[in-house]
């Protein structure tokens, strides 16, 4: 016991090293020994298996990467996507944990086999490492004795490196059944399933359920995760809607839905005060969960499945995903109605009655999964070729010296600010990041680099008052910066970028303040065009800074009476302009001054972001909890193949939106890390004048978020991947030009990187690992001979 203590201090005492150990070289095998897919896969011929850290304290993973041959990755690249897919074709990562009964065996053959449950397979199912006969014994139990130590502090959130043998000895699973071999065979494209597909796969058992006996039912529950303690309702009301069905309960540990109770009834309850709730009991009485519907249960309704999935909050901050399975269409249907007219109401403060109908449509269309029609015919996406190594584009600032370690580098400032705000160029390979009363500067060098470059210490008035600004934007071929102080809402300030100051005060208006401010058209700032859209709560209007006096020009103001209180706007390459509001409505108008042509209606929640594609087609909202993408194009009617931007939609047709949010398990699933309720940071498209919009991208808490548009308007399950780090993300952006990178701001670093590193969302991408941004990142390794190279990927600059 004292060599094991003694490797474990050796292994985990460097924090700094993000790969703890790793065996150099050895074969990946998915077996099935139950399953009709077939007996066993290769996954990997040549890989390399690594324990790496994630950015959360005693949470690390098991990382099988595959290594290339000389000029095979080269051929590879030939026949595969150079999409966002391309590297979970390169790795697959797993969460070490108790569940996964890691274990080893030792062949006849001479071979070492480590095995692991694949736990979003069938029962079952197991990941076999067949390491190569060259590696030697020692470094294999090296491996073995590092994953017993991570298991042992994730479940007890302690260092292992106290831990005595007996501690220990219950994360060794050499009782197990004897480890299958594996055979060689061609792989065939089978990706691990997502949570979301699991739960599909469940719903189609449960529509023709197999018997089993009651043993084997409660085995499987009491392994898995415990439902929490039910509320009661807290008053009697109406009830809207009162619906039989069964019940089931997200698992994290297998990403499965299991059977909770299979007769159970929904009830939603006006409680009066726009206060609404939802109660589930079981037929004998048994109260499985009470709740207020509120915007974060985040239902989703799948008509395919007759299921509804929501999530559930309890006191404690832990979030739980629920799934309830109807009998028929007409029952789902009378629940979602039921569930609807409480989350809108309560969200609107108005009646449901009062609604029209085309209104409600509009509603219920954005929370089914539903597919678009008309999708665009895209060329595929051209990824080009990027190089592997990184390469020295430029010098770099004190910031990039890999000598240094963190520590070396004081990242925070002394009066606590943190990184709020960015500002991606768009003449200029320039990006700008706000910080308190600083602004940052970063060159974007080749390969996913950033340079610091300098420093706006202080960003003050003419007058000499130091401000934080609260809103900025890149003017006049990114010359210039328009900069807002929320303590002077009725007046801009031009920064001039050349020299780092601010060297004019822009009057808007006495009386109507600025509340949100875009270029003139989508890709004015690219130009030297002066004029600017801004908006109050109740007003929009052009801002021209040649003008004497206001610069707001009188002639293009439109004011209403009613309080729209809007919140956000974009404009379209021809200049055509939306703005939405805190009610989350959104209007269209091809020109300022007038009525708007279109208004969408709202669902409920604000709307905090609002893009918009070049040509118009394509509306991005960004609510708290979901995005809404929203097609203008007139399919039919009098005015077909018109935008609404253009033309009014009739009375009876509405815009058709898309709901775009996380399936509510992977909601639970980054609750159940984070501790922290969703929250999208403004949601944009990629913006190129030369080339359509292919991809959306967010962020809510630690996790970048991207969509694919193309597999969004084609309506394909989960279209979306993410990319954790280990702090909050408070901003990001496109490169300007393309989709393949994204800029991003830590509280205390700024980063760019390849929305190629992007991962599905499975319960290991979710958990991590955190990427570190100082010390980089993890890639393909290659294979030069007995040698495999890992490269850093992930370069940045703390700021």
């Amino acid at each position: 016991m004292f060599m094991i203590k003694n490797v474990s201090k050796y292994l985990f005492g460097d924090v700094s090293k993000e790969v703890i150990t790793e065996i150099p070289q050895g074969q990946l095998y998915l077996v099935r020994p139950l399953s009709p897919k077939g007996y066993s896969e290769l996954i990997y011929k040549d890989a390399v298996a690594s324990i790496r850290r994630t950015g959360q304290e005693f949470q690390y993973q098991l990382v099988i990467q595959r290594a290339y041959e000389e000029g095979e990755e080269e051929l590879a690249e030939d026949d595969e996507d150079e999409g966002v897919d391309a590297l979970d074709k390169d790795e697959k990562t797993f969460l070490l944990d108790q569940d996964l009964h890691f274990r080893s065996e030792k062949r006849s053959g001479g071979e070492t086999i480590l095995a692991w449950r694949d736990l979003s397979g069938d029962p079952g199912d197991l990941y076999e490492f067949v390491c190569d006969t060259s590696i030697q014994q020692e470094k294999i139990q090296t491996f073995l004795l590092a994953a017993i130590d991570c298991q042992y502090e994730r479940k007890y959130r302690k260092s292992a490196q106290k831990a005595t043998d007996p501690e220990l000895r219950e994360f060794y699973f050499d009782n197990e059944d004897a480890i299958p071999a594996a055979s060689s065979v061609s792989p065939t494209k089978d990706d691990m399933p997502t949570s979301k597909e699991s739960a599909e796969r469940m719903a189609k058992d449960v529509k023709s359920p197999r018997k089993t006996n009651e043993s084997t039912t409660t085995d499987v529950v009491s392994t898995s995760t415990a439902p929490p303690s039910a509320k009661s309702a807290p008053a009697s009301g109406e009830v809207l809607t009162k619906q039989k069905a069964e019940l089931h309960l997200f698992d994290f540990q297998t990403s499965t839905f299991i059977l909770q109770d299979a007769s159970v009834f929904a009830v939603v309850t006006d409680l009066g005060k726009w206060q609404y709730w939802l109660q589930i009991t079981s037929s004998d009485g048994r109260e499985w969960l009470g709740q207020q519907i509120v915007a974060d249960i985040n239902p989703v309704f799948n008509f395919e499945y007759l299921s509804a999935i929501f999530n559930h909050y309890t006191d404690d901050g832990s979030a739980y995903s629920w799934l309830l399975r109807f009998h028929d269409q007409a029952t789902l249907e009378n629940f979602q109605e039921g569930i609807m007219q409480a989350l809108w109401e309560q969200l609107n403060e108005m009646k449901w009655a009062k609604v029209n109908e085309p209104d409600r449509e509009y509603v219920f269309e954005a929370f089914n999964e539903l597919t678009m029609d008309d999708v665009p015919e895209e060329a595929e996406e051209d990824e080009e070729d990027e190089e592997d190594e990184d390469t020295d584009g430029g010098q770099r600032s004190e910031h990039y010296d890999t000598d240094e370690s963190e520590d070396d580098l004081d990242l925070h400032d002394s009066d606590g600010n943190v990184n709020s705000q960015l500002a991606v160029g768009t003449k200029h390979d320039r990006s700008f990041v706000i910080r308190g009363s600083k602004i940052g500067v970063f060159k974007h060098l080749p390969n996913r680099h950033l340079e610091f470059t300098t420093n706006i210490s202080k960003v003050e008035t003419p007058k000499g008052k130091l401000f934080r600004p609260n809103k900025v934007m890149l003017h006049s071929e990114d010359q210039n910066m328009v900069l807002q102080d929320d303590t002077n809402p009725n007046a801009l300030y031009r920064m001039d970028l050349e020299y780092g100051k601010i060297i004019d005060e822009w009057k808007v208006h006495d009386d109507i303040p600025v509340t949100n401010f875009v270029p003139e058209t989508k890709f004015a700032q690219q130009t030297s065009a002066q004029p600017f859209i801004g908006h109050s709560r109740n007003a929009l209007f052009r801002i021209d800074p040649r003008v004497a006096g206001n610069k707001l020009v009188e002639a293009q103001l439109k004011q209403y009476v009613s309080k729209n209180d809007f919140s956000a706007a974009a404009t379209t390459e021809k200049g055509h302009v939306a703005v939405a509001s805190n009610k989350g409505d959104v209007r269209l108008f091809d020109r300022l001054g007038v009525n708007a042509k279109t208004h969408i209606p709202a669902l409920g929640e604000s709307i905090i972001g609002l893009d918009v594609s070049a040509d118009g087609r394509w509306l991005l909202a960004t609510c708290r909890t979901y995005l809404l993408l929203i097609d203008t194009l007139q399919k039919d009617g009098r005015y077909e193949g018109k935008l609404g931007f253009e033309r009014s939609f009739a009375k009876d047709s509405k815009p058709q939106p898309r709901r775009l949010a996380l399936t509510p398990s992977h909601v639970a699933q980054f609750q159940h890390e984070t501790k922290a309720p969703l929250s999208f940071t403004p949601a944009k498209f990629n913006a190129s004048p030369d080339n359509p919009e292919t991809s959306i991208i967010t962020s809510t808490g630690p996790f970048l978020v991207t969509w694919n548009l193309k597999k969004v308007v084609a309506g394909n399950k989960d279209p979306y991947q993410i990319k954790r780090y280990g702090d909050k993300v408070m901003a990001d952006n496109f490169e300007f030009g393309s989709d393949k990178n994204v800029i991003l701001a830590l509280p205390n670093e700024v980063d760019m990187v390849s929305r190629k590193s992007f991962k599905k969302p499975t319960r290991e991408s979710i958990a991590g690992p955190a990427t570190r941004l100082s010390a980089g990142g993890l890639a393909t390794p290659r294979r030069s001979g007995r040698q495999s190279h890992l490269r850093d990927e992930i370069v940045n600059s703390p700021y």
